[in-house]
């Protein structure tokens, strides 16, 4: 079994969906000044990124987690978009 599983962000209640993405930010470093509207703009970007299937919310098995990825962290555990939709639907 795979230490982790792609979680659909349509399944995750709103509140929950904004508190990763704001952890996220925070984890990553960015500027919540860059745009405008501080955490909330950059919450509404990555919001669009998942959209876009630029980022994963991946839950970790193990560790009993669920997190933001940028794609570049999701293939770096050897994982592709689409690898654990049992319904054949992308995210």
């Amino acid at each position: 079994m795979s230490r982790f599983i792609e979680v659909p962000a349509r399944m995750l209640p709103p509140e929950t969906l904004e508190a990763l993405l704001e952890a996220f930010v925070t984890r990553q470093g960015y500027d919540t000044t860059d745009t405008g509207e501080g955490m909330r703009g950059w919450v509404s970007e990555l919001k669009q990124q998942l959209e876009r299937n630029e980022l994963i919310i991946a839950h970790d098995l193990e560790l009993e987690m669920t997190e933001v990825m940028t794609l570049a962290q999701w293939r770096s555990f050897g994982r592709d978009i689409g690898d654990d939709e049992e319904e054949g639907d992308l995210v």
